[in-house]
C-alpha cells in the first residue's frame, strides 16, 4: 500500500512518468528481474524466467500514468503535484504488476518467460503505439498478454472476467 499511495501523492502525467518508471525499474531490479527502460519513452519492460521449462511467454501490462486534474479529496496521501492526479486508479494498476511481479520472482513457480510492461501514457497520449513503434514485441515477444482495470462501479471483492478485447479502441488510419 505505501508504494501505491507514494505513486499517488506524486503523479505524473503521459510520457513524463520518469519518478514513477525509476521507481518502478528499481523494484524489479532488486528482485532479480531482467529491466528494460525507457522503452516507448518512459515505459519500462521486466522480464523473469520461471523455475520450469517453457517456451511460452506471458505478458502482463500495467498503466502509470495520471490525468491533468486537480485532486480536491483530503486523502493523506493526496496528490502534492497542482492540478496532477491518480483519478483513473492507474497508481493502484501499477501496484498490482508490481506486486505480481515480486511474488513470481519470490517464487519462480511457473514455466515459461513471464514479461512485465510498465506502460506510458495511456491516457489518450498513445503510450501503447509508441512502445509498439519502439518494437516492444519484436524485443519482448509475448504468447498472451493480459492487462486489468480497475471499476468504481463494480461491488467490492468481485472480479469480472471477459474473453477476448475489451475497452479497446480500434481507430483506423
Amino acid at each position: 500500500m505505501a508504494i501505491r499511495r507514494d505513486i499517488h501523492a506524486h503523479p505524473e502525467i503521459g510520457f513524463e512518468e520518469t519518478r514513477t518508471s525509476a521507481i518502478v525499474a528499481d523494484l524489479l531490479e532488486t528482485w532479480g528481474i531482467t529491466v528494460h527502460r525507457g522503452v516507448g519513452g518512459t515505459g519500462v519492460v521486466g522480464e523473469l524466467r520461471g523455475n520450469h521449462n517453457s517456451n511460452k511467454r506471458i505478458g502482463l501490462r500495467a498503466d502509470m500514468d495520471a490525468l491533468p486534474i486537480l485532486e480536491t479529496t483530503g486523502l493523506p496521501y493526496a496528490s502534492t503535484v497542482p492540478g496532477k492526479m491518480h483519478a483513473c486508479g492507474h497508481d493502484g494498476h501499477t501496484t498490482m504488476l508490481l506486486g505480481a511481479a515480486r511474488y513470481l520472482a519470490e517464487t519462480r513457480n511457473f514455466a515459461g518467460t513471464a514479461v512485465f510492461v510498465f506502460q506510458p501514457a495511456e491516457e489518450g497520449l498513445g503510450g501503447a503505439r509508441a512502445m509498439i513503434k519502439d518494437n516492444l514485441f519484436t524485443r519482448f515477444p509475448c504468447d498472451e498478454i493480459y492487462g486489468l482495470h480497475n471499476s468504481p462501479n463494480g461491488k467490492p471483492g468481485r472480479i469480472a472476467v471477459f474473453p477476448g478485447l475489451l475497452v479497446a479502441v480500434h481507430r483506423p488510419r
